[in-house]
């Protein structure tokens, strides 16, 4: 039976949440946890899926990320549900690609493990893998698991997965000076907007770098929702998202601010 709060208290839970008992599964390309930035992060999982020739192997992660990209998730998430559990699932390589095969076994694996959102910073287009897709997506959506994904910064309205499905919230990136800002639109299914252009965040080597995209955006939202359902953790993935769409402010507002742009 599905919870459904009011507004008016859904909209403190956003305020006032912290992530607390939530699990966020990472999908990237793993997490440095000594990162400055990240002074104080115990990962509640550290894995790596990779390519071992005629199978896939889950192996340890090691605290080892292979670009940055996964540290600059887990800074945004840290920053805006400081209380919200972190695991690493590192799928995302040297140059940011991965295999369809590896990243629906690590989404297996955060299912099986009791992650309640898996943020997803990443794309597919290729037409012949959308059913891949749409098996753990709809495994997600069975278990009542909540799955986050970033859009193409070239062009949101091109096809691509996990984002494409209505069960997914996927989002795009514009310009805000608040970090909890969230956008919403109807009419596309890349529906959300959220802060994600010209931000500092963690990187390689404990630095820092600025960056702009839509994979930066996507955790700002995973981190709203850790918020909402550390108070209503009963919310299923669509209850979830038509909350946020009445909690969001009318995307035509972002677009004054400053529209995505690559």
């Amino acid at each position: 039976m599905n919870y459904w709060p009011t507004l008016d208290a859904a909209r403190s839970f956003l305020a006032t949440g912290r992530g607390r008992g939530i699990k966020i599964a990472v999908l990237d390309s793993g997490i440095d946890p000594t990162h400055p930035l990240l002074a104080g992060l115990v990962l509640e999982d550290d894995l790596a899926v990779v390519d071992a020739g005629s199978r896939l192997s889950v192996e340890p992660g090691t605290g080892v990320d292979v670009y940055g990209h996964g540290t600059a998730i887990a800074g945004i998430l840290r920053q805006l549900a400081p209380e919200a559990k972190i695991g690493s699932f590192r799928v995302l390589g040297e140059r940011l690609r991965s295999r369809t095969l590896i990243i629906r076994e690590a989404a297996r694996l955060a299912l099986d493990r009791g992650y309640h959102i898996l943020n997803c910073s990443f794309g597919c287009s290729r037409e012949d893998h959308v059913l891949f897709y749409k098996d753990w997506i709809d495994d997600a959506y069975l278990r009542g698991r909540h799955v986050i994904a970033a859009c193409n910064n070239l062009d949101f309205m091109k096809r691509e997965w996990p984002g494409h499905f209505p069960t997914v919230i996927t989002v795009n990136f514009t310009r805000s000076d608040r970090p909890d800002a969230l956008f919403f639109r109807t009419g596309q299914l890349v529906e959300f907007a959220a802060r994600g252009e010209d931000l500092e965040v963690a990187w390689l080597g404990g630095g820092q770098k600025k960056v702009t995209g839509s994979s930066f955006a996507a955790p700002h939202a995973a981190a709203l929702l850790a918020r909402l359902l550390s108070h209503a953790p009963a919310l299923s993935p669509l209850c979830a998202k038509a909350l946020l769409q009445q909690l969001a402010q009318p995307w035509v507002e972002a677009t004054q601010t400053g529209m995505p742009v690559e």
